[in-house]
């Protein structure tokens, strides 16, 4: 066999194993799309505001300008002291959903948390995958009749006073939660099956979110 026979060769060979491998993700449900995602910058709602269709559980939710903005100038910002901060993005119910937020823990000094809340029913329940620089974890919780609790719970870096990205995606029972694009966390559980989506911080934590996208997810 000649070079170039062989050089031939392998590149079929490359080519027939690369085609066989992606056939077999899409045959097992593996490859998905997000679709038709929401987005929010905050830069087009006057400080002090809340974007439209959002719902505050608890908290003191408000648009406002920070600096370093991933998306300057403005940022979605909440400032109160409560149990579980809570505010829900528009009406718009999900089964499979990828949502990612952009958060940045400002001070706290019981939590410095932030949290991306989805398949919520009402404000007394949902699941949230939460983030925490003063414990450096991501965790799966679920919030059932205004009680929390842990589903499973992952160790990492969560660095203070730094933007950064927090990602859930969730299929069927499915739920795995990533922190800057790292696969930190994954869980099953069947409690809520669909729901509406949005933000959440815990205590007295002070953090800001930018760059918000919620997406139906599909196969």
């Amino acid at each position: 066999m000649n070079r170039l026979d062989y050089f031939l060769c392998v590149l079929f060979m490359t080519i027939l194993l690369a085609g066989g491998y992606c056939h077999a993700e899409e045959k097992s449900g593996k490859v998905k799309k997000a679709t038709n995602a929401v987005q929010w910058n905050f830069d087009d709602i006057a400080t002090g505001k809340l974007p439209a269709g959002a719902e505050v559980f608890t908290g003191s939710w408000s648009v406002r300008a920070e600096q370093g903005a991933p998306s300057a100038p403005n940022a979605l910002c909440q400032s109160g002291v409560a149990d579980y901060p809570a505010i829900v993005l528009g009406n718009k119910v999900y089964t499979d959903i990828m949502a990612s937020i952009a958060f940045k823990p400002i001070s706290g000094k019981e939590d410095q948390a932030a949290g991306i809340i989805f398949r919520v029913q009402d404000r007394d329940n949902y699941y949230i995958l939460r983030a925490n620089a003063l414990e450096d974890n991501v965790i799966i919780f679920k919030y059932v009749k205004g009680r929390r609790s842990s589903i499973k719970e992952g160790s990492v870096k969560v660095s203070k006073g730094v933007w950064q990205e927090l990602r859930v995606e969730v299929t069927g029972s499915l739920i795995r939660g990533y922190l800057n694009g790292r696969l930190v966390v994954e869980a099953t559980d069947g409690t809520f099956k669909s729901g509406k989506a949005g933000l959440w911080t815990k205590a007295d934590s002070q953090t800001c979110f930018d760059n918000v996208s919620i997406a139906a997810q599909s196969r």
